[in-house]
């Protein structure tokens, strides 16, 4: 289960339609409305500052949230919409969707790498290059990993770690149906400038065979 899944804190919006929504946005909140699950649809507001600072931490359509409004129950939910202002591109409403623990969803995952200790590219002076710090999954709200764990483990210069190398939780996969790399092992660049100085000398070193003339008679 994930370690932290955030919190999102909402008030109840008393009253409904554009006359509320415009007061809620006077008062420096965004409209909102929480639907889905077997509970009815929860008109909220949210302050502005604390949602636009979610919005610009990033991937605010993919993060699971615990949802906390006062003299309610706390539940999941994973925003579907965000409304901009087609001027300002400012938020303007949300609508956000209550999951059940059944429920898939589209999460990213952070990967964490171990084993660096018993990587033989690492211990002769490799640089591990991360490909992608965190994968996009399909898992259960029920069920999320707080993380993934890639071995570097008897890993030499320029082996790779592919989303196959990692044991993915039980009832989860990758939204992207390929073999994906997640991270490799280079060669650090005072070595791979002297592989390539090595190369072009042997290169110079080889005389290419020519045809000689001869004369006859």
């Amino acid at each position: 289960m994930a370690g932290e899944i955030p919190d999102l804190v909402a008030h109840e919006r008393k009253g409904t339609g554009k006359g509320a929504a415009r007061q809620a946005r006077r008062d420096h909140m965004v409209p909102g409305i929480v639907y889905g699950g077997e509970a009815d649809p929860l008109p909220i507001n949210i302050p502005f500052n604390a949602l636009i600072k979610r919005l610009r931490d990033g991937r605010f359509l993919s993060t699971l949230f615990n949802l906390k409004v006062e003299g309610q129950e706390d539940v999941r939910v994973i925003c579907r919409n965000v409304q901009r202002d087609v001027v300002k591109d400012l938020p303007t409403h949300l609508d956000l969707l209550r999951l059940k623990r059944s429920t898939k969803i589209n999460l990213f995952i952070p990967v964490e790498f171990e084993g660096e200790d018993e990587c033989p590219g690492l211990t002769k002076g490799g640089i591990l290059t991360v490909v992608r710090p965190e994968v996009e999954l399909i898992v259960t709200a029920g069920d999320i990993p707080e993380k993934l764990t890639a071995s570097l483990e008897g890993l030499e210069i320029g082996d790779t770690i592919t989303i196959s190398s990692i044991d993915l939780p039980a009832g989860s996969k990758p939204t992207i149906d390929r073999d994906f790399v997640i991270a490799n092992v280079q060669a650090p660049s005072s070595l791979a400038a002297a592989e390539d100085e090595e190369e072009g000398e042997a290169a110079a070193d080889e005389v290419p065979a020519t045809e000689q003339d001869t004369d006859e008679g």
